[in-house]
């Protein structure tokens, strides 16, 4: 499994959210099979989303499509900063109940 891990900072968190979830199909048909989202406590317009595909091979490829969504115009209006997405390979995961 490997992960795509995402760090932006954008204007407004609710605005920024309704702009992703509009990717929900494109997500899905690139081989995403699950993402967190989660803000910063003390910084809640940090935004860091991990999205997890079956491959690295699959998260480079949605890498360099993401890269093509951040240059749009909707997208340069909800970010104020946007790190260089970096996929992890997962090496292990554990849930503890």
């Amino acid at each position: 499994m490997a992960t795509l891990h995402v760090s932006n900072i954008v204007r407004n968190y609710d605005s920024w959210k309704g702009n992703f979830d509009k990717f929900e199909a494109a997500r899905k048909e690139r081989g995403v099979r699950g993402y967190r989202i989660a803000r910063g406590d003390e910084e809640p317009t940090r935004v860091i989303v991990d999205l997890d595909f079956d491959s690295t091979t699959r998260a480079e490829e949605f890498a360099e499509f993401l890269r093509g969504v951040m240059n749009t115009p909707q997208a340069q209006q909800e970010l104020l900063e946007h790190d260089t997405p970096v996929v992890l390979e997962v090496m292990e995961e554990r849930q503890l109940v």
